[in-house]
């Protein structure tokens, strides 16, 4: 089966603080640590110099084992309920997935 690539770009609300952002990502590191399926999870500010972000801040990249292990995710309860937690403070998300 082919591992699955899950790539979100962030953007937070202007008010969102520095502390914020850093419990965002760090819920999701708690997340991928504790959910069966994630292989790995990396995640930082954007600082690319090609002005190309459209407005995104941040990106989070995980790696999942198979499309089954991220779609278990995706409907898992507590990934379910950082969401719920998270959103408050994103103004927009992009994501993007792909096979390995």
């Amino acid at each position: 089966m082919a591992r699955v690539k899950h790539i979100a770009l962030v953007q937070f609300k202007a008010e969102t603080t520095p502390e914020q952002i850093d419990g965002v990502f760090s819920s999701l590191l708690d997340l991928s640590e504790t959910i069966p399926g994630v292989e790995d999870f990396i995640s930082g500010p954007n600082n690319s110099p090609e002005g190309l972000n459209a407005g995104h801040t941040h990106a989070f990249v995980m790696t999942f084992a198979d499309a089954a292990a991220r779609d278990a995710y995706l409907t898992h309860p507590d990934h379910q309920a950082f969401v719920a937690s998270a959103l408050p403070r994103i103004e927009k998300v992009t994501v993007v997935d792909f096979e390995l």
